[in-house]
């Protein structure tokens, strides 16, 4: 048991950047921190971190003890949450929160299986485009399509997701498929606006990635209004597979431009960083990735 807390409490300070952040983590004098320190580099014969008064930095040795020393601590709690689940259930309300589009295709339908596999849990959805306050909205977990830049959330990826240039093939037999970026210039695009300004479309060429204004006679707000525009034959849009997957599956779209698409923004669960989950939260996490992760799902209609 010394041993154990010895090294959490080495990982804890390395975390926390100070012996006494660390203690108030804790609710301990510092000087216990101390001690713990002091006695594990002892037992190891090795020094761990230069302490000074005012900051602690990790040597060379420590560097690669806290690396082996996090990945302990990790499969402990994974073992004892795995040990926790073959004998509980999950149980309570979920707040989930989702793009409006991608939640009425993407999340909306699966629900009623998952509250059949997990019958001691409710849910509310929410579906909005605007990003949420997990925390100050009580959102248990959000489903975004972006990349996590907020460092105060942790996320789960569900999965991946690129964006692809679609028309009909009404479309492509009346004018063409362009065969560059450029050739774009020649086409009807339908673009989405934000806030009155155009977005422009992401593309990689030479090893880089580039932004292209497009032009077209309809502009819009709303990406569902552009999927049904390009299944009308109107134009080409710039849209996510999750969008489009299962219409070029089936022949009423097909892509252009493959070749120069641009990494896209994928799929997570983000939720406020707790050291434990809720039972519920994880199963809800785990049911959309391997719903998400057959291989015909994003074809289907």
């Amino acid at each position: 048991m010394d041993q154990f807390k010895q090294i959490s409490t080495f990982v804890e300070v390395a975390a926390k950047g100070s012996l006494s952040a660390a203690a108030r983590a804790e609710g301990i004098a510092p000087a216990m921190i101390g001690r713990r320190l002091d006695a594990l580099e002892e037992r190891l014969g090795v020094k761990l971190l230069q302490r000074t008064t005012r900051k602690i930095a990790l040597t060379n040795e420590g560097e690669a003890f806290l690396e082996d020393c996090q990945r302990i601590l990790s499969d402990l709690e994974n073992a004892e949450s795995a040990v926790s689940e073959r004998s509980a259930h999950a149980s309570g309300h979920l707040l989930i929160s989702a793009p409006a589009g991608f939640g009425r295709q993407h999340v909306a339908p699966l629900m009623p299986s998952f509250l059949t596999e997990h019958r001691d849990v409710t849910l509310t959805l929410n579906l909005n485009d605007r990003v949420v306050d997990l925390i100050g909205e009580g959102i248990d977990v959000a489903i975004r399509i972006a990349s996590l830049s907020d460092s105060s959330l942790v996320g789960a990826k569900l999965a991946d997701n690129k964006r692809i240039v679609v028309a009909s093939p009404a479309y492509i037999k009346r004018h063409g498929k362009p065969e560059t970026v450029d050739e774009l210039q020649k086409h009807n695009c339908l673009a989405i606006s934000s806030e009155g300004s155009q977005r422009g479309w992401s593309f990689r060429q030479n090893g880089k990635i580039v932004t292209v204004k497009v032009e077209g006679n309809m502009v819009c707000n709303d990406g569902q209004v552009l999927h049904d525009w390009a299944l009308a034959g109107k134009g080409l849009a710039w849209r996510s597979m999750w969008e489009v997957g299962s219409e070029i599956e089936s022949g009423k779209l097909v892509t252009v431009l493959d070749e120069f698409a641009a990494p896209g923004n994928d799929i997570y669960a983000v939720f406020a960083q707790r050291r434990h989950l809720p039972l519920r939260i994880r199963v809800f996490v785990d049911f959309l990735r391997r719903a998400y992760a057959r291989p015909d799902y994003w074809r289907q209609g």
